[in-house]
């Protein structure tokens, strides 16, 4: 036994010695972590320690209170006496917001103030302040407000929200349910995501829980550093269910700045309209390139027109940025302003071309449906119509609308269908779902004022 035991002993040895210690003419089967060519994933209580994260966080973010007042009729007063009895009814909406300056200013979602007659702010540490609401821009949910403190306030500092990456972990700070400064963690889920809403195109969406109450409120990265305001959550119940979506600090950040310098929302536009290149798109296009965005059209008098560019065109980057949606493409252009110059890389043919395109102002970007020509309204026209929303047609082509022409050019289009005309954007969407068969209703008002309905 004791021999056996030796031999086994020796063989085991010696086998040892020739298959690794003996590797000049071997490679080993066993990748070590200092070769791997992967980085580590850590998940020691040291790698996911949020607490400095989350208290820079919590300070910045507070709560928001809007309260509204209606009148409701008491209907049985109305059957017994005739009159209705009208009361006023208060309504309270609750939502969170994200401090960005020491003086106290606060950016939040536009649906938190919406319709509010008062504003009430309170701070992580309880004190309670009125808030005036300096601007809001319906289109990207953003609304930015302003408390006047007995002292300066702890602020968010903003992350450039290009350079997160999916997979990074993140924190959602809010007050959902009306519980103050509650913080959850998760990852990014996925980047400029497309949820066809109004306006907004380009996400962040992350998996950290969201609910209702914490719209408008932080999304912070581990340095505590914000790089996105929580807006919305995808659910069928209304309440968190795996997935919500921030506006991106990027786009938040410039709407406050416009708000502050400007008083209002300073868009530059490209001037294209498309879609986004797959796999079939691309088969059936016949195009070089499997990703990107390709050019349908271009808008008359647009920076995209004189430029150079062109239907069939496809857009793959922009200032050096991979553009492989439409998400990307409006999610870089929305943080830019008219006259802005970007760099414009894209495919004609096997040729890859890069030109510079000046950004134009939506008001001068025309667009046209069977014969018509429409630009979205200036504020001259608003005050001169005392309306807030609608497009102007400026020109007339269509001939057996030629009769009419005078009466039409200058007039000022409502409705489509019944659907309320907020912008060319509104408009171009509400037309491209509209078979060339098909009849539509429109709602316009005259360059007299009157108001006119026709089916074209």
């Amino acid at each position: 036994m004791f021999l056996v035991a030796l031999l086994s002993g020796g063989v085991t040895l010696g086998a040892y010695k020739l298959l690794f210690e003996n590797g000049n003419d071997r490679k080993s089967i066993v990748t070590t972590a200092t070769e791997s060519p992967y980085r580590a994933v850590g998940l020691s209580s040291e790698a996911v320690d949020f607490t400095d994260a989350a208290d820079k966080a919590v300070h910045t973010v507070v709560h928001v209170k809007n309260v509204s007042y209606r009148t409701v009729t008491n209907p049985i007063m109305e059957f017994f006496y005739g009159y209705g009895g009208n009361q006023t009814q208060e309504q309270v909406g609750t939502g969170s917001g994200v401090i960005i300056s020491e003086d106290g200013y606060i950016v939040t979602n536009n649906h938190v103030v919406k319709d509010a007659s008062d504003l009430e702010i309170t701070l992580n540490n309880k004190k309670v302040y009125k808030a005036k609401l300096i601007g809001t821009d319906s289109k990207m949910d953003i609304a930015l407000l302003k408390i006047d403190a007995d002292e300066k306030l702890p602020y968010a500092v903003f992350a450039d929200s290009d350079n997160v990456k999916v997979g990074e972990w993140v924190l959602a700070v809010g007050n959902p349910y009306n519980l103050n400064s509650t913080v959850t963690a998760g990852i990014i889920s996925a980047k400029a995501r497309n949820l066809d809403t109004n306006g907004i195109q380009s996400f962040i969406q992350t998996d950290a829980a969201v609910n209702p109450g914490n719209s408008g409120g932080a999304l912070v990265n581990t340095h505590g550093e914000l790089i996105g305001i929580n807006t919305m959550i995808s659910s069928m119940t209304g309440s968190y269910v795996g997935y919500s979506f921030a506006v991106p600090s990027n786009i938040a950040r410039k709407i406050i700045e416009d708000l502050m310098e400007y008083g209002n929302v300073q868009r530059g536009v490209l001037g294209v309209n498309g879609a986004e290149v797959n796999g079939p798109f691309s088969k059936e296009y016949k195009l070089n390139v499997s990703e990107g965005f390709y050019i349908g059209s271009v808008e008359k008098n647009s920076g995209a027109e004189k430029a150079g560019l062109k239907e069939g065109d496809v857009i793959t980057k922009i200032d050096n940025r991979a553009i492989t949606s439409f998400a990307d493409l409006s999610g870089y252009i929305n943080t830019k302003r008219p006259d802005d110059k970007v760099q414009v890389t894209f495919v004609r043919g096997s040729d890859t071309k890069t030109v510079t395109v000046a950004l134009t102002k939506n008001e001068f970007i025309s667009k046209q449906y069977k014969g018509i020509e429409f630009e979205n309204i200036t504020p001259t026209d608003k005050k001169k119509f005392n309306i807030a929303y609608g497009v102007k047609i400026t020109d007339v082509t269509n001939a057996r609308l030629a009769p009419y022409a005078q009466d039409l050019k200058g007039g000022v289009i409502l409705r489509i269908n019944n659907t309320k005309i907020v912008d060319v954007e509104t408009a171009t969407k509400m037309l491209s779902g509209v078979d060339d068969n098909e009849s539509v209703q429109i709602e316009m008002l005259t360059a007299n004022g009157q108001v006119v309905r026709f089916i074209l």
